[in-house]
């Protein structure tokens, strides 16, 4: 373990855009949509499956009130609901945290597939095995 604080651990209040009694909601510093929204559990673990039973209840209410003030302020077409667990899936900072991301029609590829979260992994064409 390094020496260096965690960046989620003791957030700023300004920073807390809501939160319930395991989990709060910030902005994400390089959001890859407009109202890109990381939800974070107070308690420190890297992984989510080092999550206790009641984090992981409170995680789906915390994502419904993602869900609900997404909704109000950017009226998206969907959303995207993911964790990276670990280096290899693309985790940066190793405390659990949440993407939930609004999603319009016209923001995916120039080819109109979409694709989701199907298209992270970049080797390959997964459409011919679906």
């Amino acid at each position: 373990m390094t020496d260096d604080p965690c960046i989620f651990c003791n957030p700023e209040p300004a920073d807390v855009l809501f939160a319930n009694d395991r989990w709060y909601a910030r902005a994400d510093r390089y959001p890859v949509a407009d109202g890109h929204t990381l939800l974070i559990p107070f308690r420190h673990v890297a992984s989510f499956f080092d999550l206790s039973a009641d984090e992981q209840a409170d995680l789906f209410e915390i994502v419904e009130q993602a869900r609900a003030r997404l909704g109000e302020r950017y009226a998206p077409d969907g959303y995207n609901i993911g964790v990276n667990i670990g280096r290899a899936a693309g985790q940066a900072v190793m405390h659990c945290h949440v993407h939930v991301i609004p999603r319009h029609e016209g923001d995916g590829r120039e080819d109109g597939w979409k694709g989701g979260m199907r298209r992270v992994v970049p080797a390959g064409d997964y459409r011919d095995h679906m």
